[in-house]
């Protein structure tokens, strides 16, 4: 839960980080721009711890299992996108959150 819970916050971070960018640009500015953008910085720190313990969960855990558990941080990014984003989720969106949820509980039993 902690390794998806930091993908989504990677992700969110992410997501602030190119709000406040300008236009997406192959050019020396936009680089230095974005490496000087604490949201993207938080982004990357993120992304490096859920690594880390990522790299614990495939040495403690079967891969069979731990794989497919990543896909509760999908579920997290559709709060995520709700509370952060002020996003509309449809209830078909829903639905297809209740069945990666009903996975991850099959999976992990």
């Amino acid at each position: 839960m902690l390794q998806s819970a930091l993908l989504c916050a990677g992700q969110v971070f992410l997501k602030f980080a190119m709000m406040k960018m300008p236009k997406f640009a192959w050019t020396k500015d936009f680089w230095v721009s974005l490496l000087l953008n604490w949201q993207f910085a938080l982004c990357g720190i993120c992304f490096g711890a859920a690594s880390v313990l990522w790299m614990y969960i495939v040495k403690v855990f079967p891969f069979s299992k731990a794989y497919p558990m990543i896909s509760i941080s999908y579920v997290f990014g559709m709060i995520a996108a709700i509370v952060f984003f002020h996003e509309q989720v449809s209830p078909m969106k829903w639905v297809g959150v209740a069945f990666i949820m009903a996975g991850c509980f099959l999976i992990a039993k």
